[in-house]
């Protein structure tokens, strides 16, 4: 599998769980779902291509471009965002501290699982 032949396998992923989303009008972004299913396809698949570390690896390393067009909508969105701050500061508090806590609880578990019985 070549680099263009791994690119177009994240995007088809990411267009299948697009049309899935729409389609069955789920409130699960298209991209997680195609990284759900990329995640099966690698399961499945047992193993990582090197090709498609490699492209991975290339854009993760380049992330923070993908920053550019969420921060020109909060600044085109600002009035909105203005009006709405309490929703959005709730979801960011409690999004946070679930998050730490899912992390939280899943290293105590992983930490005791790789413990040797004694």
């Amino acid at each position: 599998m070549g680099i263009l032949a791994s690119i177009t396998v994240l995007l088809v992923c990411q267009l299948i769980g697009e049309t899935i989303a729409k389609v069955l009008a789920l409130p699960i972004p298209g991209p997680v779902i195609g990284m759900v299913l990329l995640f099966i396809g690698l399961l499945v698949r047992r193993g990582l291509p090197a090709d498609l570390d490699k492209s991975a690896s290339f854009l993760l390393s380049h992330l923070s471009l993908l920053f550019i067009p969420a921060g020109t909508g909060v600044v085109v969105h600002a009035r909105l965002i203005a009006q709405e701050w309490l929703p959005i500061s709730t979801a960011l508090v409690v999004g946070t501290a679930i998050t730490i806590a899912v992390t939280g609880l899943t290293m105590t578990f992983l930490l005791r699982r790789g413990k040797p019985a004694q």
